[in-house]
């Protein structure tokens, strides 16, 4: 299973790693995934989904059933 959020599409970023002598090293800054049961009320059922924080945080202030309309997901097929 990739590191990508299901709902927001969220992966990997290529960066820099940048030493005291400046010496530049390539590292992939990760999203930070979290495996959650969130209630949908629509549906009337849980969902399991992997979610970045950001995308838990945003859900908890507009709700799971808005946010994934707002994003363009069905959440029936997941």
């Amino acid at each position: 299973m990739s590191r990508v959020c299901q709902l927001t599409g969220k992966r990997a970023n290529n960066g820099m790693a940048v030493s005291h002598s400046h010496v530049r090293t390539k590292k992939l800054q990760q999203v930070n995934l979290q495996e959650r049961r969130l209630w949908w009320a629509e549906g009337k059922r849980f969902i399991k989904l992997r979610v970045s924080t950001k995308a838990l945080k945003t859900i908890q202030k507009k709700g799971l059933g808005a946010y994934a309309k707002e994003l363009g997901v069905n959440l029936a097929k997941i």
